[in-house]
């Protein structure tokens, strides 16, 4: 073959493909070759906008329309995907700018592992998302990863359905006890605003059984299946109280937890927070309050982003709120929109004829609590026990019962069980009765422990009293701690 035959016949050789020189060319270059790659080996792919919309969903991606009940593409592109895609957290990502590289998702369609990028603009602004199904059959390649998911989620339904029993209604309307006119009025008023979804107040002294028809009006709502969420607002310091209430973000304040933390209006989010003393909430907490009872909506503590919540409020309280409104320590336009849906519960003295329904209720629970077998009452010990003016209601009723039963050995207890427990200066009080050279001697010479327990009740009462029922005052001038004053509010029945 002549020379210049065979040279003709020899292909030149091609330079070796070389990367873009400038840095932009090599970014725009890695992210179309990684997105072919994906579109190729995922099984499924979506891509949505700033406002969550689906724009885009592949050809793997259609055949899991079916179990997600859509007929076809035309009725699932352009619908938000928090809509159409159970489970998703698409939205979040376009929300917060962060990818979700590997997770697992649940819903109608099956168990796939997927993926989540943000897609970003040049200048860096967030203007969509891509989805990513990377495997519809992982049970088949992942079954340590699957089981391990699987237990997680068995610990999560658990720990679920028990926080749900804890946040459950331990009373319901029947369980408020009495026939006299009165309590069937209270009765008749919550059945009747159980039903509406109004902020509710209950007013009344304490132990008339507030927090018991709280509970009552949360079960006979339509609100009954969600969380009942209880606080005492004067139980717990003023500087902890707002992120108590509203929640906090990490870092918010010294010994803020590091991943923040949710308040009780979050947690209530469905269902009825019960705002126990309302009267002792700060007046700087109380504007925040109210903002949440007009726009469902709340700033925890260190955040600047609104929270929207769907709550009903039940507040209760022991003080005039009226009064406090005149004084100028209480917010009127709070008061206007807490007592939207005002009940009264009447005081012990106002219903003395259900004292013996309510010693015998009382009486079945301290036995059951107790152990200690189910005392009843004679017709004497009734008739003292209505003639008694009760300033503790029924949380005092209860701790003399329990008093009673417990230092007598008798099933059935009469007047005389009572008179040595009843304070000084009441019917049939330690005072009233003088002691007979025949009176037993544990009736004049009762354990110390006993007197000095009497004393102090006595003395608590007193300041409660001279402070109008103010119980950061009294604990002032009883020079103990709030905390300690509700302790022994609670073993006195005051």
């Amino acid at each position: 073959m002549p020379p210049h035959t065979m040279a003709a016949q020899v292909t030149p050789l091609r330079p070796p493909p070389q990367l873009p020189a400038d840095l932009d060319g090599v970014l725009r270059l890695a992210a179309q070759s990684m997105f072919d790659h994906l579109a190729e080996a995922a099984a499924g792919m979506m891509l949505l906008d700033r406002e969550h919309r689906i724009v885009w969903i592949s050809d793997g991606y259609k055949r899991f329309l079916p179990a997600l009940g859509f007929a076809g593409e035309h009725e699932f592109v352009g619908r938000r995907v928090e809509e159409v895609v159970p489970g998703t957290l698409l939205a979040q990502v376009i929300d917060n700018g962060r990818p979700i590289l590997v997770d697992l998702l649940t819903n109608k369609a099956g168990t796939f592992i997927v993926s989540r990028l943000p897609l970003r603009d040049a200048a860096g602004e967030v203007i969509g998302a891509i989805g990513l199904v990377l495997a519809d059959h992982p049970e088949t390649t992942l079954q340590p990863l699957l089981h391990k998911f699987a237990a997680l989620q068995q610990q999560l339904d658990d720990a679920r359905r028990q926080l749900s029993e804890q946040r459950r209604p331990k009373y319901q309307i029947s369980s408020y006890v009495g026939n006299s006119f009165e309590a069937q009025e209270v009765k008749r008023q919550a059945r009747r605003v159980a039903q509406l979804d109004a902020t509710v107040l209950l007013l009344g002294e304490t132990g008339t059984g507030k927090e018991l028809l709280a509970h009552a009006i949360h079960a006979a709502s339509p609100r009954a299946g969600k969380p009942l969420v209880s606080i005492n607002t004067a139980a717990i310091p003023e500087a902890l109280l707002e992120a108590e209430l509203f929640g906090a973000v990490a870092g918010a304040y010294t010994g803020a937890e590091r991943k923040g933390r949710d308040g009780k209006f979050a947690i209530a989010d469905g269902g009825t927070l019960f705002l126990d003393e309302i009267g002792d909430m700060p007046l700087a907490l109380q504007s925040k309050l109210l903002r949440v009872l007009q726009e469902q909506e709340f700033e925890p503590l260190g955040s600047n982003k609104m929270r929207r919540v769907d709550v009903r409020v039940i507040a209760a309280t022991s003080r005039e709120l009226s009064s406090m409104v005149a004084a100028g320590t209480f917010r009127a336009d709070l008061y206007y929109r807490l007592a939207v849906l005002p009940i009264r519960l009447p005081s012990l003295r106002e219903r003395n004829e259900d004292i013996e329904l309510l010693a015998e209720a009382l009486g079945e629970d301290i036995a059951r609590r107790s152990g200690m077998p189910l005392r009843t009452l004679a017709p004497d010990a009734v008739a003292l026990l209505r003639q008694q003016p009760w300033p503790g209601n029924i949380r005092e009723l209860r701790n003399l019962l329990e008093q009673a039963s417990m230092m007598s050995d008798e099933l059935h207890l009469g007047a005389r069980h009572f008179q040595g427990l009843l304070p000084a200066g009441t019917p049939g009080g330690a005072a009233a009765q003088a002691p007979q050279a025949t009176a037993p001697v544990e009736d004049v010479l009762r354990p110390l422990p006993q007197q000095i327990a009497e004393l102090e009740r006595r003395a608590i009462a007193a300041a409660l009293q001279h402070t109008g029922g103010n119980k950061v005052a009294t604990a002032k001038l009883l020079r103990i701690s709030r905390a300690a004053l509700y302790e022994k509010l609670a073993l006195y029945g005051l």
